[in-house]
């Protein structure tokens, strides 16, 4: 992790103590040649018993680098839980979430890509208790939720689209990374320099 540039604190807020990541039965991988993230039912969760927000990742590694290029836009980085779901959102994972939340903050934290942006929006529907449906047609993505359909683009697709499209709030945000498809991506691919410079103004 110190070869990453994830700062110790952050290590200690994670537990990180070795490159794997239990999943209540699946185990998540990673070291600088390979990252095997699971197929599961299971989720992958870290955070106390106060948080005050929950942050939705694909992996382990992601929330780990997540929160070491956002730190600054935390003032209790300890008051937030992190729950990673594995490569495919599961029903099971919906009805998790949706216990650990309650009333929290909801933030979605998965790739800058078309299967990241389609696993923000079942997410957020399944959170929510909503039915949606995906599907190919002529090169373009077509959403149905009801009675009513969202047909685009797939570099157009996004929950907030989606959203607008057929008048639904989930009140559910997402975060993406400007750099890199993932912010482990944009972790290991900036100078180490940089990375602690800039983790060092979140104190």
């Amino acid at each position: 992790m110190d070869d990453l540039g994830v700062p110790p604190d952050i290590q200690d807020f994670f537990n990180v103590e070795g490159p794997s990541f239990d999943y209540g039965g699946e185990v998540e991988q990673f070291s600088n040649d390979f990252h095997l993230v699971p197929v599961t039912t299971g989720l992958w969760r870290v955070g106390p018993g106060g948080f005050r927000e929950v942050i939705i990742t694909s992996s382990a590694m992601e929330a780990i680098a997540y929160l070491s290029l956002n730190a600054f836009r935390y003032q209790a980085p300890y008051a937030l839980l992190f729950m990673a779901i594995g490569n495919l959102p599961h029903p099971s994972h919906f009805e998790a979430i949706r216990l650990a939340a309650q009333k929290r903050k909801i933030t979605l934290v998965f790739p800058n890509d078309l299967t990241g942006r389609l696993a923000d929006i079942v997410l957020a529907m399944g959170i929510r208790c909503k039915m949606v449906s995906v599907e190919w047609q002529n090169g373009k993505v077509l959403c149905c939720a009801g009675t009513r359909t969202f047909l685009t683009e797939p570099d157009q697709l996004s929950l907030h689209a989606f959203e607008k499209a057929c008048a639904i709030r989930t009140q559910i945000r997402t975060r993406k990374p400007n750099q890199q498809n993932s912010f482990l991506e944009q972790l290991r691919n900036q100078p180490l320099q940089t990375n602690l410079k800039s983790l060092s103004v979140a104190g």
